[in-house]
């Protein structure tokens, strides 16, 4: 299947997000037309006055699909471009039913493809942004886990306990029932089809936002937690030090997508793009070695840094040989992300 090439116009859903927005950044650097999918003009407006202050205001425009749920959603949207990066899908942590996110999720990715089956006629290539909640449950014991696993669980325990299973469970059920519904619909119309469709699959995405974002409150979900645990001015137990996943800069994870794009041994593959493993009491002591504060009005929290004098013990690791193969990205390290992410949040002036 024939990869994208210099020029070419790639479709972006959800734009305005916090990967989506990187990706689009990125896709623009490398010399490609982006049109952005948002859910509204204000939100079109910031990306606009955002990619024109970079001298790419010629190369970005956005579309307004106010509802990525409705039948033939984005079926203008698709139309003249040559790929696709459906990165839209809800995550927070506070949903009060299953719904909530696995409707948008599944009815979201369903809808792109359709369209892109019956609009997309110079289409090349369709990535989904899958995540790792579609890969793993959190184990009882320390794990390693490859591409070939699925989180299993998750749309089980919502098929038991409804909108009774907690959020995360939920968000994790709706990402495994939206990246099966993918490959379930190539599958469908392998012999409809002109384009092939990529996966990536991210664990915990940490770093630097550009989306619109005034205060630390408006943050979005990982950047939060990350940032709320780094600045903690409430005393953690050990156990939650020891608290333990995986990761990825967002920056990577934007690299990742475009690469996916480019890169044609990405065609039909669902690729898992993470950094590594982490133990928060890591990142407290990572931020705490940096010679001075960057975030100086916000004191860094040390946890108990004795917690990692032995040997590290992650719960949750991935086999990445794929990614290697494929991609070959040289990720940020936790000390890069941390200070970039602490420089950008004190420049912000929060």
């Amino acid at each position: 299947m024939p990869t994208i090439n210099k020029g070419d116009k790639v479709l972006v859903s959800g734009a305005n997000g916090y990967i989506a927005m990187w990706i689009v950044r990125t896709l623009l650097e490398r010399g490609y037309s982006v049109r952005g999918t948002v859910r509204n003009e204000v939100k079109a407006e910031f990306m606009k006055a955002y990619f024109s202050g970079l001298g790419f205001g010629d190369n970005f425009e956005t579309v307004v699909v106010d509802d990525i749920e409705k039948e033939g959603a984005f079926d203008e949207a698709v139309k003249g471009v040559d790929a696709i990066e459906h990165t839209a899908s809800p995550f927070h942590p506070r949903a009060k039913t299953a719904d909530e996110f696995i409707q948008p999720a599944v009815r979201g990715t369903l809808g792109m493809l359709a369209s892109a089956l019956k609009n997309g006629s110079q289409l090349k290539r369709v990535v989904v942004t899958s995540s790792c909640a579609a890969v793993m449950m959190p184990p009882p014991s320390p794990k390693v886990f490859t591409e070939k696993d699925w989180n299993l669980e998750a749309p089980k325990a919502i098929e038991e306990q409804g909108d009774k299973a907690p959020p995360m469970t939920i968000y994790r059920a709706s990402k495994t029932l939206a990246e099966r519904s993918a490959w379930d619909f190539v599958e469908k119309h392998k012999s409809e089809i002109k384009w092939d469709l990529s996966v990536i699959n991210p664990p915990f995405v940490f770093g630097p936002p550009i989306h619109d974002v005034n205060s630390i409150s408006s943050l979005n979900t990982s950047v939060q937690l990350w940032i709320d645990m780094v600045t903690s001015t409430t005393p953690k137990s050990a156990q939650a030090l020891l608290d333990s996943n995986a990761w990825v800069d967002v920056r990577d994870v934007a690299l990742a997508h475009v690469l996916a794009l480019e890169v044609d041994a990405a065609g039909g593959e669902r690729v898992v793009v993470a950094e590594g493993s982490w133990i928060w009491q890591e990142w407290l002591d990572i931020a705490n070695s940096l010679p001075s504060n960057p975030f100086s009005t916000h004191p860094l929290y040390k946890g108990e840094p004795d917690l990692l004098k032995d040997e590290k013990k992650y719960l949750i690791s991935y086999d990445t040989c794929k990614e290697h193969s494929i991609f070959g990205i040289k990720f940020h390290t936790k000390l890069e992300t941390t200070k970039d992410t602490l420089e950008d949040f004190a420049k912000r002036g929060w």
